[in-house]
């Protein structure tokens, strides 16, 4: 006898429309992103909405897209098309978008435009992280990553190479020119005066605009150098002031040459120096995961011991980690109002400097010198490592800061950024810290006021 089945057909009519929620399992990540949203402050989204003529179609609503955008970077998503297309194929998506449709340019506009309002949800999300208990502030973990910037390293080019490139292309450009005017004056003699042939010869206009980047190019890094030197006139200043200043107490000339005032007119870039056309704003760094050199930026998380949450997120521009320690310890007190009993860090953060800066008297700081460092900071920090509950302390570090980046990276793919320009990166990690923070909220099983308890 014949197996019965369950009747089958692609053409059934539903009889009541339908509750989209019950398309996904109680419990279901998008459903608790959906609960979320509505919990956040979205009234800054919502103020660029403000319509008085009534002209135009309807926008879609600014709840749907965030929690579109917000589901797509906690399951590694991060592409406009890609979410279009996961809005018609994939049920989670779907459901969030309340089965509509927005095209991929309406998306990434979206995101572009809210850049700063969604990473500005950051600290929302990680209020909620605090109210679950997930949040103590005993041990924070500093540690930084290299995230691919939206640019080929194969676009950039040195100061050097610039100057030699834009001799060159002057050279042809000046070349092009003369022979455009050569032909010209061949077809005024040949055709008359009234024949067109003056558009620029495609060869020519690719020179061009060549040249262009490359003086653009040429002129932010001269910016730069002068920007660097201005900072080290004014520190060398500083250190003049001061030495003037011991020498009056004193009563006595000090030996030794003066601190040297650099000239910011005077300053160039160094030749090795390099700057992108595509993301002008990234840099060359090495990635030590693959050990190879890529057009990148160095993304920096705080992370807290507890639920390894990220209580501080940034990027820099700046390959190396020596100078952040500092910028993260004051933003993990801004976005908490509080700085962490103990601050870890790895031998690449350590810095005299730093390590005593006034801001962070108080904290318990275990950041390691490297091998090479024989000052009496490095003297001291190793002798305070050597204490046994110091040294339980930092041996919990790599523990408590790498695995995020490793979830960010490997688990949700996220290993370049959609966006490019030092602002918009900044912001896009901070809506990928965000939604790390998201997931350990959901996994704890917290649930947002009023709804019943999440199933576990």
């Amino acid at each position: 006898m014949a197996k019965e089945f369950i009747p089958y057909t692609l053409e059934q009519r539903l009889l009541l429309p339908p509750d989209l929620r019950d398309w996904l399992p109680e419990g279901h990540l998008a459903l608790f992103i959906a609960d979320v949203v509505q919990e956040l402050d979205l009234s800054a989204i919502f103020k660029k909405y403000k319509r008085t003529d009534g002209r135009g179609r309807p926008a879609y609503h600014p709840a749907m897209m965030t929690g579109l955008l917000l589901y797509a970077y906690c399951v590694g998503k991060t592409s406009s098309r890609k979410i279009e297309k996961a809005t018609y194929e994939e049920v989670a998506f779907r459901v969030l978008a309340g089965d509509q449709h927005p095209d991929h340019d309406v998306i990434a506009d979206f995101r572009k435009r809210n850049l700063k309002e969604l990473s500005g949800l950051f600290n929302e999300v990680l209020q909620l992280c605090r109210q679950a208990g997930l949040v103590k502030l005993g041990h924070v973990a500093l540690d930084g990553t290299k995230v691919k910037a939206n640019a080929s390293k194969h676009k950039a080019m040195s100061y050097k190479r610039m100057c030699e490139a834009e001799r060159k292309l002057k050279e042809e450009v000046e070349r092009l020119l003369e022979e455009a005017e050569r032909v010209d004056a061949e077809e005024d003699a040949k055709y008359g005066k009234g024949c067109r042939g003056d558009e620029l010869p495609e060869e020519l206009r690719r020179r061009e605009s060549r040249l262009k980047k490359i003086r653009e190019a040429k002129k932010a890094l001269e910016k730069e150098a002068r920007k660097k030197a201005e900072k080290k006139a004014g520190e060398a200043r500083e250190r003049i002031k001061e030495r003037e200043r011991k020498e009056r107490e004193q009563g006595r000339k000090f030996g030794g040459r003066l601190p040297q005032v650099p000239n910011p007119d005077e300053a160039k870039p160094r030749d090795n120096a390099q700057k992108n056309f595509t993301d002008p704003d990234s840099r060359i760094m090495v990635d030590k995961s693959t050990n190879s050199f890529a057009q990148a930026y160095n993304a920096q998380a705080a992370v807290d011991s507890e639920a390894q949450v990220i209580v501080a997120a940034d990027v820099t521009q700046d390959a190396s980690d020596k100078h952040q320690l500092v910028t993260m310890a004051e933003q993990v007190q801004q976005n908490t109002g509080h700085l962490p009993d103990h601050l870890s860090a790895d031998s690449g953060y350590f810095s005299a400097d730093e390590l005593t800066d006034p801001s962070l008297v108080g904290v318990n700081l275990l950041v390691p010198p490297e091998k090479n460092v024989q000052t009496a900071e490095g003297t001291a920090m190793r002798a305070k490592l050597d204490l046994p509950e110091n040294r339980a302390i930092y041996r919990r570090r790599k523990a408590i800061a790498e695995p995020p980046f490793g979830q960010i990276k490997a688990a949700r793919g996220f290993r370049q950024f959609s966006l490019r320009g030092h602002e918009n990166v900044r912001g896009e990690f901070l809506l990928v810290a965000l939604t790390h923070n998201l997931l350990k909220l959901f996994r704890s099983g917290w649930c947002p006021t009023g709804l019943e308890p999440c199933p576990a």
